[in-house]
């Protein structure tokens, strides 16, 4: 009609390797009025593609990618495109990665097995400009901060780096040394210094016990296992219209 104009909608991309998920997250945006998924991809290397001649104003993004750690891709998607809003959407536990998540650049962290309206709130406030954690999150951050402490500091694995905590999640989806430091762009030497580094930090006596660990931590995680009742829910209440 003459004299209206179009209102600009947001911009999403959605990076998941989950279909279903993906499919989840996608129903829930458009519900959004002021928002549009302009792109969805499974993993890092086709998020690069299809950024190679795309910018999107929000970026829904899970930590664990086939190729790639979801931590060390918000820190190139912020070097990049310092004006995206990045919204982590994870089964890692919160209480390892949010803060982890947030110092990478994240504008907030939610994890999958929370209801969809937890899930549509951090995605409003992210969108509009603000941060999101979840009330349990903001609980003991406060109470940290009060301490003079990190949110995470404490023993075992929160004690990794992000790139030790890298190599761990890689090594726990049955990935060789030398298979690691191709995907991670480093010199076998350097992955065997990590896992060296890993095995002190947790205090695994030997090669075996570490990838045993690896692997039983990242099962743990919801690696290939999300939870089925959180993405039903979030695609039965995704589809209803308001």
């Amino acid at each position: 009609m003459a004299g209206l104009t179009e209102v600009k909608r947001l911009t999403v991309l959605l990076v998941d390797d989950h279909p279903i998920v993906r499919e989840g997250l996608a129903r829930l945006v458009r519900r959004q009025e002021h928002m549009v998924v302009a792109g969805e991809v499974g993993s890092v290397g086709m998020a690069r593609q299809w950024l190679a001649t795309n910018q999107p104003e929000l970026v829904l993004i899970d930590l664990l990618l086939p190729d790639g750690c979801g931590l060390a891709f918000t820190k190139e998607l912020i070097s990049s495109y310092p004006e995206v809003r990045i919204l982590v959407v994870s089964q890692c536990d919160e209480l390892l990665y949010a803060e982890r998540a947030l110092k990478s650049g994240a504008h907030g962290f939610v994890m999958k097995d929370r209801d969809v309206n937890e899930l549509m709130t951090a995605i409003r406030q992210v969108a509009a400009g603000d941060f999101y954690v979840s009330p349990k999150i903001n609980a003991l951050a406060l109470r940290q901060l009060v301490a003079g402490k990190s949110v995470l500091e404490s023993g075992g694995v929160e004690n990794l780096t992000d790139r030790e905590l890298q190599v761990l999640q890689m090594l726990g989806v049955g990935l060789k040394t030398r298979q690691v430091a191709e995907r991670l762009n480093l010199s076998v030497k350097t992955v065997e210094t990590h896992r060296e580094n890993i095995k002190h930090k947790l205090n695994i006596p030997d090669a075996l016990g570490l990838i045993r660990f690896a692997a039983h931590w990242v099962e743990g995680q919801g690696r290939g296992n999300v939870n089925n009742n959180s993405i039903s829910e979030l695609n039965q209440v995704a589809s209803v219209r308001l």
